[in-house]
Parts: C-alpha cells; sequence; structure tokens
C-alpha cells in the first residue's frame, strides 16, 4: 500500500483556503467532481459554496498539502460539479489517499458526536489542545477516539479458499471470515475462536497479512491468513449463510477492490498462479 497520508494530532492547527476539507452532513462526504474524477474539496470551495459548520479537526496531510474534517450545520444547494456521496460508495471511486482521509475524518466526527459529556460523572467535555481526545473539565476524565479491532482471515486449503456469504452481504456477495477481537484476547486466539463458531471448522499456521482502517462506523481491520487443520463446514446460521471453496478461477462475487478482504483474495490468487 503507497499511504502518503500522514495522520497528524495537532489540535490548534487552523485551516487555509487551499487545505482539503472532508466535509460530512447527515453522514455523507461531498466530493467535488473534476474531469470525471471524485475529489476532496479545499476550504476555497467551502466558502463559495456559503457551508456552515462550527468545528474543524485537523486529520493530517496529504503530500504536505493539510486536510480538515467539519460537519455542515445547514442545508445544502450544491452545484452540478458537487455531490453528498455515502463514504462506501466512494471507496472505488477516491484515490486510496482520499478515501483514507475522508474516512478518518468520518470516525474523528463520529467520536465528536458521541462523546460530548463525561462517561463518568455527565458533565459536558472539552477538546484537549494537545492531543486528539476529550477531557472532563470537571473530573479530569479523558476520552480517545474510539477503535474496535476485528480480524479478517482468507483460511485456505490447498489451491482453494474459504468464501463465506453473510447474511448481511448484498449483490449474493461472498466474502471472508471477519469479527470483533473480545476483551482479553489475542489476535491469534480471535482467529480461531470466530472461523470455528461460524464456521465449524479448525486452522492452523496463522499469518499476519496486513492491516487496515474501516470506517464504517470506526473498525480496524487486521487480516491473516490461516491453513485448513480439520472439520466440516457448518454454517452458523445467523450470520453466515453459506460457504464454500473455491479456486482462484471460480470466484464468485467478490468485495470490491479498495477492501482488505479483496487485498487478501488478490494476494491468494497471486500465491497460487
Amino acid at each position: 500500500m503507497n499511504n502518503n497520508f500522514k495522520i497528524s494530532s495537532d489540535t490548534l492547527k487552523r485551516s487555509k483556503g487551499s487545505d482539503l476539507c472532508c466535509m460530512f452532513y447527515k453522514q455523507n462526504l461531498l466530493v467535488k467532481k473534476e474531469e470525471n474524477i471524485f475529489v476532496i474539496p479545499t476550504f476555497n470551495d467551502i466558502k463559495l459554496l456559503d457551508i456552515h459548520y462550527q468545528t474543524e479537526f485537523f486529520l493530517g496531510s496529504i503530500e504536505k498539502k493539510s486536510c480538515f474534517a467539519i460537519e455542515s450545520t445547514s442545508e445544502l444547494n450544491l452545484p452540478i460539479n458537487f455531490n453528498l456521496m455515502d463514504l462506501y460508495d466512494l471507496g472505488s471511486l477516491l484515490d486510496e489517499q482520499s478515501f483514507l482521509i475522508s474516512g478518518r475524518a468520518s470516525q474523528i466526527l463520529n467520536w465528536d458526536k458521541t462523546h460530548r459529556f463525561c462517561s463518568k460523572c455527565g458533565s459536558k467535555t472539552e477538546n484537549k489542545k494537545d492531543e486528539m481526545a476529550k477531557i472532563c473539565p470537571n473530573c479530569n476524565h479523558i476520552m480517545y477516539p474510539v477503535i474496535c479491532p476485528a480480524i479478517i482471515v482468507a483460511v485456505t486449503k490447498g489451491d482453494k479458499i474459504l468464501l463465506a456469504h453473510n447474511n448481511g452481504f448484498k449483490d449474493n456477495m461472498y466474502g471472508l471470515i471477519a469479527g470483533f477481537v473480545e476483551a482479553g484476547e489475542d489476535l491469534n486466539s480471535a482467529v480461531k475462536r470466530e472461523i470455528f463458531e461460524e464456521i465449524g471448522i479448525k486452522v492452523k499456521n496463522i499469518e499476519y497479512y496486513r492491516s487496515s482502517p474501516w470506517p464504517f462506523p470506526n473498525s480496524l481491520m487486521i487480516g491473516f491468513f490461516a491453513e485448513y487443520e480439520s472439520g466440516h463446514i457448518k454454517v452458523d446460521g445467523s450470520e453466515i449463510k453459506q460457504a464454500s471453496w473455491f479456486t482462484k478461477d471460480n470466484f464468485p462475487n467478490i468485495p470490491k477492490k479498495f477492501t482488505i478482504a479483496r487485498s487478501l483474495i488478490n494476494e491468494f490468487s497471486k500465491r497460487n498462479q
């Protein structure tokens, strides 16, 4: 992954006109269409569109260009070259860096809305000045952006990979086994548990692949390969509807290119050329 997106915890930095602006309205991201591609607008665009907002959060930079997150407080009347779109749908339309920083913006704005009051004493929180965090002025309780770790696994059996249809998937899509890590659980144990709970098989030789943020709403997906060890496929029925082994030549409908699931599946195909 060529990641030129650099995260910053500088909470005092303020925007200027040429900076990029990830602006959300009712959970949709504002994008600008330039020569048949979608890009993140600048604050100059926000000013021209007369968009009102209260707080801006500095997210970091893409190739030395600063990026901020804001949320509109008023209805928008947009010209034809601007669109409000669902972030998931934009995953296949934005470039990788723009999607990453838009995902960070979505997570920070969601955290800001859900942590405006202290979880210990109920007082109104304030933004800390030295880091991305909320602090309670009454009891000094500090709250950081919430990140939920989840494992996602490409289970292989020779030249075959296990793909499953989750009840929440659209268009008869098949993906990989995934699930949240439990409190007190290490990642390898989570891999074994999730696969056995959902599919009924045991795995071995667990291999870390890579991780990827997943802002729907605040997960960190941690990708693994694992080899089939024993057992027969038996779907749990509640989450997984169907599951089967596939070779790289007979894949069903699989996840979109921007997902870590697709990256794992593509890596499996490369390893079996």
